[in-house]
């Protein structure tokens, strides 16, 4: 088991930046991908960023990037999402999960662990 914790989410002005945090626990391992999603009321969870377990490679969706970074710090076995101007449209729950597993992807369902989710909200 793998228990994840994501701090980090608050209430923001559209054009400022949070920093998002997601904690690891438990069977974790620097190897495994990790990625973070994100659901708006009334849409489905949709993938925002990923990264392998060394943190050489990460990949986006088209609406964040340029905007947002995820990196990681496996001493920590904690994964970053810095949000950088921040759009009302980026309101949303986030939530970091773990694939056990090299490669991260960005279907959901190909991830085994997840957090409980922070709340962004960008006010415009």
């Amino acid at each position: 088991q793998v228990q994840l914790v994501e701090s980090g989410g608050g209430l923001v002005q559209a054009g400022g930046s949070l920093r998002l945090s997601c904690v690891a626990s438990g069977r974790t391992s620097s190897t495994y991908a990790m990625g973070w999603f994100r659901q708006a009321l009334g849409k489905e969870r949709e993938f925002v960023a990923a990264i392998t377990g060394s943190g050489r490679t990460t990949n986006y969706a088209d609406s964040v990037k340029g905007r947002f970074t995820i990196s990681r710090d496996n001493a920590k076995n904690t994964v970053y999402l810095q949000m950088d101007t921040l759009k009302p449209e980026d309101t949303a729950l986030y939530y970091c999960a773990v694939r056990q597993g090299v490669v991260p992807s960005r279907l959901p369902e190909e991830y085994d662990y997840w957090g409980q989710g922070t709340q962004v909200t960008v006010s415009s």
